[in-house]
C-alpha cells in the first residue's frame, strides 16, 4: 500500500462538492449561445474537435517540458533549449486553441486527468529516455496532431467556421510543421558533400 502524508480521504466527485453549494453555471458539453454568426450544430463541431487537438497539444506542450529536464548526451544543451523553446510555442497555441473554443461557447478541457483520458497521443515512460528515443516519440506526437489538424481544417472550413480553420491552418499546424523540421533533422544522417 502506498504511503501517504495525508489523513484525507478520497472526496466525491468534483460536480458534487462545489463551494457553498455552487452548481456549475455551464456543463462541459454544453455548448452556450453565442452571436458569432455560425450555428450551433457548427459551433459544437469545432469544440468537440478543438477539445481532442486541445488534450492533444496539452500532452505534446508537457511532453516537451519533461523532455527539456531529462536531455542528456553530447547535444544536451542545444537540446535542452530547443525542447523549452518548443514547449514555450505549443503553450501560446494551447491558449489561443483554449479561447477559441471558449468564443464558440464551449468549455476548454483544462485538468490533467481529462487530458489523460482524452488525448490520442501514447502515454510516455515515466524514465529517462535517450535523445534519439525522446526525439521519435515527439515526432509521433506530432504527426497525430497534424492529421488530426488537417481534417479538422477542412471540417472548420466546409461548415464555414473560418476562425477554427484560420486557427488550425495559420497556428497549429504551420507551429507543428516547423517544430517537426526542427526536431527530425537532430535524426537526419550525416549526408556527404
Amino acid at each position: 500500500m502506498k504511503k501517504t502524508t495525508s489523513n484525507h480521504r478520497r472526496s466525491a466527485p468534483a460536480a458534487s462538492r462545489m463551494a457553498n453549494g455552487e452548481h456549475e453555471i455551464q456543463a462541459f458539453n454544453v455548448v452556450a449561445p453565442m452571436p458569432i454568426a455560425l450555428a450551433e450544430s457548427v459551433r459544437r463541431q469545432s469544440v468537440d474537435n478543438l477539445n481532442q487537438l486541445l488534450a492533444d497539444l496539452l500532452t505534446l506542450r508537457d511532453m516537451y517540458k519533461k523532455h527539456h529536464w531529462q536531455a542528456s548526451g553530447p547535444t544536451f544543451y542545444q537540446i535542452h533549449l530547443l525542447f523549452d523553446k518548443h514547449n514555450g510555442e505549443i503553450a501560446e497555441l494551447v491558449d489561443e486553441v483554449a479561447e477559441r473554443i471558449q468564443a464558440l461557447g464551449g468549455i476548454a478541457i483544462a485538468m490533467s486527468h481529462d487530458v489523460a483520458e482524452t488525448t490520442l497521443i501514447p502515454r510516455a515512460p515515466r524514465g529517462r529516455e535517450s535523445t534519439e528515443g525522446q526525439i521519435r516519440r515527439l515526432l509521433h506526437a506530432h504527426e497525430i496532431i497534424l492529421e488530426e489538424s488537417h481534417t479538422m481544417a477542412r471540417l472548420a472550413a466546409d461548415t464555414g467556421d473560418d476562425g477554427t480553420n484560420d486557427l488550425l491552418v495559420s497556428g497549429v499546424i504551420r507551429t507543428n510543421e516547423a517544430q517537426v523540421w526542427f526536431i527530425a533533422e537532430h535524426l537526419a544522417p550525416n549526408i556527404p558533400a
